[in-house]
């Protein structure tokens, strides 16, 4: 009786093992990727201290976003607040430190997609609204639109009682001075245009102006049922006039999640983007070309997008945690952590 006592116990001590390694191997995987734009980003022009600075923004993006798929919350809780923090900062293209227009205003654009139902939100010119990544949501979730623009964007969203400010609270001295310099090439340029008259504002998203479109934030994630979301937010173009909208809102260019494929955020010229349908073309490529994630990213960044005339960058995490973070200037402001906890950030190309 002893003896088939100790088999008894041994026998469940080895099953309670194995199905404890078996659940372990089979635990999903959570993933966070997030992105503060790309352009010409050299070391040689950056001096330690705002490298740290880049760094420590990331660095808190990254860990409020990672807290919640640690603690069990969903993909498209972490990329909301992932990007909402970088909206708050500065330093980011985003929210409180966005562009200026040429006509010297801050028109703000952002979306979000959940990739577990298809569901999708975006809002686009607003100048009202503190964060617009949590508008895009509420459109998303709240309305039966997936996009709004301008003041009926800004109504709803107050509406729906988001935190509105005043249109001065997107001041910043540094985006004011680059506008002002931007503005100043512009006058200078003085070439011809097709009737031989000279046009100085032809130049608006020429090599003058050639990274006044970079800065964008984005984050991608992947939560422990599965479920991929992804997150765009932007100021959009330094000097951009006419009401122009780049990729950042436009769902299947600048964001796209399908839990089939992957989540996707772009960021950089946004024309390209939005004639590539670059998001959404990454995911095709990997549903229906059964391309992997990695080779499906590199294709459009690393050789369709420049093939235009294009430049940027992307970052993405498919349904297995896998990710990838193509980008083809000189440097992308980029981090992520999975399951190791691990913090990984990134600004050069060389890194």
């Amino acid at each position: 009786m002893q003896i088939f006592t100790m088999k008894f116990y041994w026998i469940m001590g080895w099953l309670l093992c194995a199905l404890n390694g078996f659940s372990q191997m089979n635990e999903q995987k959570v993933v966070l990727v997030i992105h503060g734009g790309a352009g010409t980003i050299l070391k040689s022009q950056m001096t330690p201290e705002k490298e740290k600075e880049y760094r420590d923004a990331l660095s808190v993006a990254l860990h409020k976003g990672y807290a919640i798929l640690k603690n069990g919350g969903s993909a498209l809780d972490a990329v909301e607040a992932a990007v909402k923090v970088m909206e708050d900062d500065p330093h980011f293209n985003a929210g409180k430190g966005a562009v200026f227009t040429n006509e010297g205003k801050n028109e703000l654009d952002a979306s979000v997609m959940n990739g577990e139902n298809l569901k999708a939100g975006a809002v686009a010119g607003v100048s009202t609204i503190k964060n617009p990544v949590s508008a895009a949501r509420a459109v998303m979730e709240k309305s039966d639109h997936v996009m709004m623009a301008g003041r009926g964007a800004e109504k709803f969203a107050r509406q729906n009682g988001l935190i509105m400010v005043p249109p001065s609270y997107f001041y910043t001295e540094d985006r004011w001075r680059s506008l002002q310099k931007i503005k100043k090439e512009d006058s200078l340029r003085t070439e011809p245009d097709h009737s031989g008259r000279k046009n100085s504002s032809s130049g608006m998203y020429r090599v003058t102006n050639h990274d006044s479109k970079f800065g964008t934030v984005g984050a991608v994630a992947l939560d422990r049922n599965g479920n991929l979301a992804a997150a765009t937010s932007t100021g959009g173009m330094t000097n951009k006039r006419f009401g122009r909208i780049g990729d950042s809102p436009v769902i299947g260019a600048g964001t796209y999640a399908s839990n089939a494929t992957c989540a996707i955020s772009c960021t950089g010229w946004g024309e390209y983007f939005i004639r590539l349908v670059m998001a959404k073309t990454v995911s095709d490529m990997m549903e229906f070309g059964k391309m992997d994630l990695a080779m499906a990213a590199q294709e459009m960044i690393m050789n369709r997008l420049p093939a235009l005339g294009g430049d940027g960058g992307l970052i993405a995490v498919d349904s297995k945690g896998n990710i990838s973070m193509p980008f083809n200037t000189e440097g992308m402001y980029r981090a992520y952590m999975d399951e190791k906890e691990v913090p990984v950030i990134k600004i050069y190309k060389d890194e």
